[in-house]
């Protein structure tokens, strides 16, 4: 099976500043949200709205810096396994696209890279790791 569209990502400096504004917007995001650092939505239709923040980001990728004059947002993909990721990422840098952030094993529970499109734009990679 291929990758398949799952989670839009948003870099945030502030995440109670950002999850107000889209609570304005109508998504429902529970209020104790404010203080993580993780945050996930599942929008109609069952697309994941989730937002980072800068510290969490450069907990895994600590050269990472914001954009200058463009936007804070990654496309990600999930996986059927880990070993999906893996394969996948392997299979785009083979094809010459560049590999940011190598397949790893998020602190959240997810088998995890960052490959970047031709224009510069993160691509996330996930699949859920085995749990027990």
């Amino acid at each position: 099976m291929a990758p398949r569209f799952d989670l839009v990502g948003i870099v945030v400096t502030d995440m109670a500043a950002s999850l107000a504004f889209y609570r304005l917007l109508g998504l429902t995001i529970p209020p104790d949200a404010d203080a993580q650092g993780h945050v996930e939505t599942t929008l109609p239709g069952g697309l994941r709205l989730a937002w980072d923040t800068v510290e969490v980001i450069r907990s895994f990728d600590p050269g990472w810096e914001a954009p200058a004059g463009g936007h804070g947002i990654s496309l990600a993909f999930v996986c059927d396994g880990p070993a999906e990721v893996d394969a996948v990422y392997t299979a785009l840098v083979e094809a010459g696209h560049h590999g940011h952030t190598a397949p790893w094993d998020a602190f959240w529970g997810q088998r995890y890279a960052t490959v970047h499109d031709p224009d510069g734009n993160s691509v996330d990679l996930f699949a859920a790791l085995p749990t027990g």
